[in-house]
């Protein structure tokens, strides 16, 4: 289990086209490939389409990005 490894990324619904912008914490590996499977199955339970991991990170990078991610801060 990761400590404390975290993962950025882009998503996208259909009908109507919905897209966001979140932040997940890791449960896995601490690499964008490994990272790339794990949010792609949390999302796709909530009908999201994994569209990119965009970078994979430590504690040190939550706080710049809890603006950006809005309600998808740690949502999934």
């Amino acid at each position: 289990m990761a400590a404390n490894c975290y993962a950025d990324y882009k998503a996208k619904k259909d009908n109507p086209l919905r897209l966001h912008y979140g932040v997940v914490e890791l449960r896995g590996a601490c690499s964008k490939g490994s990272a790339k499977s794990e949010i792609a199955a949390r999302l796709s339970g909530q009908g999201w389409t994994l569209l990119n991991v965009m970078t994979v990170f430590g504690p040190e990078g939550l706080k710049q990005r809890k603006g950006n991610a809005g309600r998808y801060y740690l949502r999934f």
